[in-house]
């Protein structure tokens, strides 16, 4: 197996889960503004961003799942954190969204 460069790896999950996070909240700012169409598409984005982050960490895991023996980093860990947080964010987001529906109906 290839070395792991866990400041790459780490630093595009953390752009890529950055600029989810900033369009999930877009998003929930959009609906506040009744502008649902706006707030659709800035969901849609997040999740685009996040599956990019997704897919960056299942490799990692799916090295370990492999019997690599990984030697995690704490950016690493850091990049994991943020992308659990900026799931919880897109997830209630969408809650959030679709109240806002129901509130200026």
């Amino acid at each position: 197996m290839s070395e792991i460069n866990w400041n790459q790896i780490s630093m595009e999950m953390i752009s890529c889960i950055g600029s989810s996070k900033s369009n999930a909240i877009l998003a929930i700012r959009a609906a506040k503004e009744k502008d649902f169409d706006k707030s659709k598409e800035l969901i849609k984005l997040a999740e685009l961003e996040m599956n990019k982050a997704h897919n960056l960490h299942f490799d990692i895991v799916a090295r370990e799942a492999n019997g690599e023996n990984l030697d995690l980093k704490l950016i690493f860990l850091h990049a994991e954190d943020q992308m659990l947080t900026t799931q919880a964010i897109i997830d209630l987001g969408k809650e959030m969204i679709e109240m806002y529906k129901i509130i200026y109906k």
